[in-house]
């Protein structure tokens, strides 16, 4: 059964990130199933260490990308957001290029609060970073901002 409040519409989805870090690192959202949410991140300039591996913090941020969008489109933005609360992040490997792939998969749903792990694999599918980030379920303060109204 999926988990979803708001049409699974990449474009739309995609289109948040309009003008933010995520279009610097060309984050991008590719596929949902019932329970979870895939993007990708290159591994290149914008996002290596200067040893020319994935920095740590580009993976972190693709984690927190991928667990805060699912997480806001299991909710009514009208009535309430999630806010990043916590997050933890082991990195396991270190690509040097190609393509990064996470997968947000949801583990606690709750009223107040959500959890999510968001599994990080290289183009031969071996983990790159595991994290889990935890959400802050709050009031939307005075309803949803036009580009996240469905």
């Amino acid at each position: 059964m999926a988990i979803w409040k708001q049409p699974i519409d990449l474009a739309r989805i995609n289109g948040w990130s309009r003008g933010t870090m995520m279009e610097t690192l060309d984050i991008r959202i590719l596929d949902a199933g019932d329970d979870w949410l895939r993007g990708t991140m290159p591994v290149d300039h914008r996002t290596q260490q200067p040893f020319g591996l994935l920095h740590g913090g580009a993976s972190v941020v693709l984690a927190e990308t991928l667990g805060s969008t699912a997480a806001l489109l299991t909710l009514d933005v009208e009535k309430e957001v999630a806010v990043g609360l916590d997050i933890n992040a082991n990195h396991i490997r270190g690509p040097r290029s190609g393509l990064v792939t996470g997968t947000a998969k949801a583990i606690h749903l709750g009223r107040t609060t959500q959890v999510w792990e968001i599994r990080i694999e290289d183009e031969a599918g071996k983990l790159v970073c595991l994290a889990r980030l935890t959400m802050a379920v709050i009031p939307s303060p005075g309803g949803a901002p036009g580009n996240l109204r469905s």
